[in-house]
């Protein structure tokens, strides 16, 4: 299908393999208007600084902190000019002009701001993080940024599909933070699925939430990454729960060793696929130290560098061995797990997404309990659940979903341990697990799965196991994600290893929430 330009957005392809994104015109008659601000965070008294590109001299800005009552702290309007966009915008930036600047004044709370322009018809929505100048409140959520990052398709490129390369159809190693986030990302579309979709045994696997994208002009990825997915429906639960948070990001934490002192728990929700050698320097420090995680999130797997002014996220992922030029180096971004990088993910949080990462959606346990089965009842998690062994958390709601981290494991007397040489720095106390896959398996070409199919447990094959083969692929492709109780140092990690945990609290499903309350609120002991 010939792509085409309309209100701004490019679109090419079907919903499911195709690549559509949006993108600014660069015709000044055009109406519209992007936003993006030049950092993910700041400090109280840093200066905020929003760049805009705009047909129209003016447009209404509203920056409003995000929770159940926005608070709204500017809402006025501003002088703005029209500015091209280079096609490499993903990779470089957009390099729009300032349009904005505030110093952000003490008295502003700690929390995920959204930034709203507008003219007449047209809107973009871009966010910052407030981080607090000291700990206002016990916990403290990392906004998995770094995920964020790699999933943003705004301007034609992520760390999945993209317009580079000689034959602009190649993926992006490098990243860019200024850019408008996709549409999805600060606010998610009203009536939009969530991933979690079981297609019919021997039809060929269909995916909602890219149809409703493509059909709707949102994001491809609005449900896999963003504040909007993930973190912003937990932080609300929270709110209603009378849960205070601070907020920080994985990009603070790569920079500032400090990132979370003072806090004696720390919160992190939803997809952190991407992370740097550094953020889990700083985080082991922390848990080493005597702090303790709640992890409600999946998908802990590629290693990622950093700009020194943080800007750029740099993932080769499969091309890393060949294309980067640290590929000499434990600094190599490919998987966390891969021997040449020699820093298993279990060391720092008990859980890898090496271990199966697939499920309830595609072919990959697609038709699975969707939650985890409970093998230690009496762990202090499941206080006041009423789950006994053999019971499944979360299957109303599909908590186990879509990428979830794991383990490989052995049963003595009906209850999981931890297989030997798994790498783990600590002790790992396996609470619940399930099964998932990385292979989406098909009867024929009538069920084949043309997103997913076999390449990612073949990939994983070739770089974890050294080679294609039946016993390699089969090895890759067996896996589980389980809730984990993970004591490294003088500290803790409590790793319910799922993306899609947030599922039951949008839900209300009573023992989901029960968990999430122990887990931030009790005694881990």
């Amino acid at each position: 299908m010939q792509g085409f330009f309309t209100a701004g957005r490019y679109d090419d392809g079907d919903a499911v393999t195709g690549h559509y994104y949006e993108v600014a015109s660069n015709d000044p008659a055009r109406a519209q208007v992007w936003v993006y601000s030049d950092a993910l965070s700041y400090g109280a008294g840093e200066t905020l600084r929003l760049h805009i590109s705009c047909s129209a001299p003016e447009a209404h800005l509203r920056i409003a902190r995000d929770g159940l009552t926005p608070m709204t702290v500017v809402d006025e309007m501003v002088a703005t000019r029209f500015a091209t966009t280079p096609e490499d915008c993903s990779e470089r930036g957009c390099d729009w002009p300032e349009a904005f600047a505030l110093a952000i004044p003490a008295e502003w709370p700690s929390g995920v701001y959204t930034v709203t322009v507008t003219i007449d018809g047209h809107a973009s929505q871009g966010m910052f993080v407030l981080r607090a100048a000291q700990p206002r409140a016990k916990i403290v959520m990392v906004l998995c940024t770094g995920t964020w990052c790699a999933y943003n398709d705004w301007g034609g490129s992520n760390h999945y599909q993209g317009i580079t390369g000689p034959a602009r159809a190649d993926f992006a190693p490098h990243v860019s933070l200024h850019r408008p986030w996709a549409r999805g990302f600060v606010r998610w579309p009203e009536g939009a699925p969530r991933i979690p979709h079981a297609s019919p045994l021997l039809s060929r696997p269909r995916y909602p939430h890219m149809d409703y994208a493509r059909a709707r002009g949102v994001s491809k990825k609005y449900a896999s990454s963003g504040w909007a997915a993930f973190e912003r429906p937990f932080a609300l639960w929270c709110e209603a729960q009378g849960i205070a948070l601070d907020y920080t990001t994985q990009h603070d934490l790569h920079r500032d060793p400090q990132a979370l002192a003072g806090y004696d728990r720390a919160l992190i929700v939803g997809h952190d696929e991407y992370w740097t050698w550094e953020m889990r320097d700083h985080l082991e420090q922390w848990l080493d130290a005597g702090g303790q995680l709640a992890r409600f999130a999946g998908n802990f797997f590629w290693q990622t560098r950093l700009s020194v002014d943080l800007a750029t996220q740099t993932c080769f992922k499969t091309r890393a061995e060949a294309e980067d030029p640290l590929a000499a180096t434990n600094r190599l971004t490919s998987y966390w797990d891969n021997p040449r990088v020699g820093r298993p993910a279990v060391a720092t949080l008990g859980l890898t997404g090496a271990a199966g990462v697939y499920a309830g959606w595609s072919r990959c346990a697609a038709h699975g309990s969707g939650g985890f089965a409970i093998y230690r009842p009496e762990h202090w998690a499941l206080r006041d659940t009423g789950l006994g062994y053999g019971d499944v958390l979360g299957a109303a709601s599909k908590i186990f979903a879509y990428e979830v981290d794991g383990i490989d494991y052995c049963m003595t007397h009906g209850l999981p341990f931890a297989a030997e040489g798994s790498g783990l720095q600590g002790d790992l106390t396996i609470v619940g697990l399930s099964p998932a896959t990385t292979l989406s398996h098909a009867t024929g070409p009538q069920d084949r799965d043309l997103f997913i199919g076999a390449g990612d447990a073949e990939d994983l094959a070739l770089r974890l196991y050294g080679g294609l083969t039946a016993e390699t692929l089969g090895r890759a492709s067996r896996g589980n994600g389980c809730m984990a109780d993970y004591r490294r140092g003088r500290g803790a990690v409590f790793n319910a290893g799922s993306c899609e945990w947030v599922a039951g609290l949008i839900a209300r499903e009573r023992p989901v929430e029960q968990v999430t309350r122990n887990l931030l609120l009790g005694d881990w002991a």
